[in-house]
Order: C-alpha cells, then structure tokens, then sequence
C-alpha cells in the first residue's frame, strides 16, 4: 500500500533534478558515467593511484543525508530483515551489477539519457524483476 499521506512530489522532484544534474555535470566535466558500482568499484580496484573524483562522488553520496537533515527530518529506516539476509541480498545484487554491466543509476539514469538500447533493456529487467520480486513476496513470503 502506498502511503499518501507521506507522498512528497516537490522533494522527489528536487531529488530528481539534483541526481540528473550531478550526472550531467560528471558526464561534461569528467567525460564518465555516473555509475555508483563503476565509481566505487574504481575506488577498490585501483588503490596504488588515488582518483580524487571518484572519492569525492562517494562522499557526496554520504554526506547528502546529513546535509537534507538539516533542512528536514529524514523518514525512519526499519529493517524486517536480518544482518544475514542483508548481506547475501547485497551479494546477489553485487553479481547483478556484474552479470548487467553495470547498476541502475549507470544504466537508468546515464544510459536511458544516452538512448543506449543496450540500458534500456537492462533497465526494463531491474525494473520487471523488481515487480515479480515484490509481488512474489508479498503473495507468496509473508511480508
């Protein structure tokens, strides 16, 4: 059930525009794809030469919740599921984001943007996959 008493058009729509515009200006100013897995996966892989970009993209990515808290209170996180669990999902969609080339912020944002087919497609199967999981789950889990 979707909570409407909780919808927020104007800051999903403040997000939106300031998730396209930090893949634009990363696309302009560093010619790469905001891809969150290929930022942070560049930031493990190649430890002997410091990309400060790189660094610099993922601390934004952390500090912008401290910084919207000043402005608003951030929405309550539960978590029904266990520390187990949240590691073997975050493993599953790490091989994902292998098997895919890449995550949904490179391919659903960056890719779709640049007409790639190839995104395209990717994106239409996070997304059906997305659904059959949940409706799976909320049919068929007990959640």
């Amino acid at each position: 059930m979707i909570d409407w008493s909780s919808f927020t058009p104007w800051t999903s729509l403040a997000g939106g525009v300031l998730i396209g515009g930090a893949a634009a200006l990363l696309w302009l100013v560093n010619g790469r794809i905001a891809g969150i897995s290929g930022i942070c996966g560049g930031l493990v892989t190649n430890l002997s030469q410091v990309q400060w970009w790189r660094l610099a993209f993922v601390v934004g990515l952390v500090a912008a919740p401290a910084c919207w808290q000043l402005l608003a209170p951030l929405p309550d996180i539960r978590m029904q599921a266990s520390p187990v669990m949240l590691a073997v999902a975050g493993l599953v969609v790490g091989m994902g984001v292998q098997l895919g080339s890449g995550c949904t912020s490179g391919h659903g944002v960056c890719g779709i943007a640049r007409l790639s087919k190839r995104s395209i497609v990717a994106t239409l199967i996070f997304m059906g996959m997305a659904m059959l999981t949940v409706f799976v789950m909320a049919n068929l889990g007990g959640v």
